[in-house]
């Protein structure tokens, strides 16, 4: 295993408890005053954030172990569930999520934890980016066989560098992402990574106004049939 991926690792495996105790501790306040019950909600949820990421860092060690079985998967029903998810979220930061679906086939062929987790880092991402008031869109097409699931921001051009290599297929390390402030790119690292174990394409398109970035997974043969 790489060096970078085997730090990342041991930091994740650090932050784990103290976040856990974040979360206990944020749930166990108690306040009448409907500021600093929301503060409270807010920490909770930027605690269960982190603890997602840091559990998808963890996964990342035993992909090599084959514990990730792919099999048909409703991939509607895992961008409902992101969707569902994160909604409170982009109300909170006053973005406008806009979910569309074309596809016709139901079904792909994935691991439905990792998509879940693509997709969530993906919707993360273009949540932090896009400016307030404005909107992010997830888009569901299908073309030759493939279903592409589509994230789109209005933030800040993607740097050349980072495109290059989502449009390779996949992302080296988490890195800084110039004009994007406080990013660490750990969201489309883990992205990348569960995309490659499932044999899904991601890549990025650069927009005027923005990012698009999307993964593309096979239509499951069990869909076929049908």
């Amino acid at each position: 295993m790489e060096k970078e991926v085997e730090n990342i690792l041991l930091v994740a495996h650090e932050l784990k408890a103290p976040l856990a105790v974040l979360r206990q501790l944020a749930l166990s306040f108690e306040f009448e005053d409907s500021t600093n019950e929301h503060i409270r909600s807010e920490m909770v949820s930027v605690s269960e954030r982190a603890i997602r990421q840091v559990n998808d860092l963890s996964k990342i060690a035993r992909l090599e172990d084959g514990l990730f079985v792919m099999e048909p998967v409703s991939v509607r029903a895992v961008c409902d569930d992101v969707t569902r998810e994160l909604n409170y979220l982009f109300r909170y930061h006053q973005r406008d999520l806009r979910v569309h679906y074309h596809n016709h086939a139901r079904l792909v062929t994935a691991n439905r934890d990792l998509l879940y987790s693509v997709v969530y880092n993906f919707l993360l991402n273009a949540m932090h980016y896009s400016g307030k008031d404005t909107r992010s869109e997830l888009t569901i097409n299908e073309k030759a066989g493939k279903i592409r699931i589509n994230i789109r921001d209005f933030g800040p051009a993607l740097p050349m560098d980072v495109w290059r290599e989502m449009r390779r297929g996949w992302v080296e390390k988490p890195t800084s992402i110039a004009m994007r402030p406080g990013s660490s790119g750990l969201g489309l690292y883990i992205a990348s990574k569960f995309s490659r174990y499932m044999n899904a394409n991601v890549g990025a398109i650069r927009h005027r106004d923005g990012t698009s970035f999307f993964v593309d997974l096979p239509v499951s043969k069990q869909a076929r049939l049908f």
